[in-house]
């Protein structure tokens, strides 16, 4: 490793460049045999003929860890903060036949707020733990528990968590979480709320399920524990929003609202179940939407950063200077097939992507000619399938590109308006406790005199 400000120069890149091993290694690895199945076909999607939503839910989040003096060398603090935007289009189109905008009304049309939380990095112990990881995962638990998203539905996050966790498979069960700390081999199924390790006896939490705690370091950086928080509590979200309106009988308005989620529709890492169990209860929250409405919920995930994001780069250019491969509003649905083939290479009969995306990859260029990485949810068990670009299956993806076209943004390349948003708030934490579900079912019911 270098000293603080030093840098490598040319000569040793140089000479790594020309080293024979390296050399060796490039010469054995395989080059992409293009196949004709592998060809990428853009198709231009039917018209949207159902009117577009007039809210749209963005939900972002981010992290960081600072240094915090505990009389211990090393001492970190893990913030994560995950924010709801609340945008309303119908605002935005009234303000968009008035430019230039005033930033004080545009500001009007959305409505934030967000989860924060402090968690414990290395070498920080809370006063009723005896280790950094178990104040780690006490402290996890808290979140959940005293997390409410609405104060007037008053329905905590772990409660939404938890009828997840009620859908994980009990066939392998996982090791006790003081395994590493005190020697524990017991290995049981982690059930609801606070109960207690069979042999040793001392506490497991429920959100000790997810696992997070396996990747917590007690010595140096523990970014990529705060990252798997973050990802979770994103999808927890959206989740809990649909939760929180099945109770108070509102599914039948969610025609008016698309959510908007950072990122693909998947969980990653040791909390990876959680996909399953989330596939599961929106194609339970989806049926009753579909029988009231004739539609399906709109879930979209985009995709900034990636191969995917670069493999759409790359095949949208030509041999032919000036000539791009997608049109103005043309996509193409993913395929299994295609993406081993030609962007993820791999000859497992598993398919991609199916324990961790509860939700499958298309790519889309915009009107405005914006290249779109995005990601629908499986709705039903039909959608549930890669092996196929049939747009039949997914009857929202028509108003889906249609609403990808409405709120392109003209700032950034290839970039939303609602996560710009979502990340902008993301990025300056709010207080707790705000009321970002009250403020959309007051907007939802609104909708009802405007005839929506």
């Amino acid at each position: 490793m270098p000293y603080e400000g030093e840098y490598a120069t040319y000569r040793p890149l140089h000479r790594i460049s020309e080293c024979e091993r390296v050399k060796g290694l490039l010469a054995r690895s395989k080059l992409l045999a293009a196949k004709s199945a592998c060809e990428p076909r853009p198709v231009t999607p039917p018209e949207n003929a159902a009117p577009l939503p007039r809210f749209i839910l963005a939900v972002d989040g981010s992290y960081a860890e600072v240094d915090v003096k505990t009389g211990y060398p090393g001492a970190k603090v893990g913030y994560c903060t995950v924010a709801s935007v609340l945008i309303d289009l119908n605002l935005v189109g009234k303000l968009d036949e008035q430019r230039p905008t005033d930033p004080a009304e545009f500001r009007k049309t959305e409505q934030a707020a967000s989860v924060d939380a402090a968690l414990p990095g290395s070498n920080v112990v809370t006063r009723r733990q005896n280790s950094a990881r178990a104040s780690f995962r006490e402290e996890l638990y808290d979140l959940f528990t005293e997390t409410i998203v609405d104060e007037d539905d008053r329905t905590n996050l772990l409660s939404t968590y938890e009828a997840l966790l009620a859908l994980k498979p009990t066939a392998s069960p996982q090791t006790c979480p003081y395994e590493e700390s005190h020697g524990c081999t017991a290995r049981f199924t982690v059930g609801a709320r606070c109960t207690t390790c069979p042999t040793c006896g001392r506490p497991v939490y429920s959100t000790d399920a997810l696992r997070i705690h396996e990747r917590f370091r007690d010595i140096g950086t523990n970014g990529e524990a705060f990252g798997l928080v973050m990802q979770v509590i994103e999808r927890l979200l959206v989740v809990h929003f649909l939760r929180c309106f099945e109770r108070r009988n509102l599914l039948h308005r969610l025609t008016s609202l698309a959510f908007f989620l950072d990122g693909p529709l998947a969980v990653f890492g040791p909390p990876a179940w959680l996909s399953a169990a989330i596939g599961k209860e929106l194609m339970r929250l989806n049926a009753k939407v579909q029988a009231s409405t004739g539609q399906d919920l709109l879930i979209l995930g985009i995709e900034k950063t990636g191969a995917f994001v670069e493999h759409f780069t790359e095949i949208d250019q030509t041999e032919t200077p000036g000539k791009q491969l997608f049109a103005a509003r043309q996509y193409m649905l993913l395929t299994d097939g295609y993406i081993k083939g030609r962007i993820l290479h791999s000859d497992s009969q598993k398919r991609y992507g199916e324990d961790t995306y509860f939700g499958r990859k298309f790519f889309y260029k915009t009107r405005s000619e914006s290249r779109i990485v995005a990601v629908i949810p499986f709705l039903t068990d039909a959608q549930d399938s890669l092996a196929t670009d049939d747009i039949s299956l997914y009857p929202q993806l028509p108003a889906v590109c249609a609403l990808l076209d409405r709120v392109v943004s003209s700032q950034y390349a290839n970039a939303v308006s609602p996560l710009i948003a979502a990340n902008a708030q993301a990025a300056i934490p709010l207080h707790l406790g705000s009321k970002v579900l009250t403020q959309l079912a007051r907007a939802l019911l609104g909708t009802a005199e405007d005839g929506r």
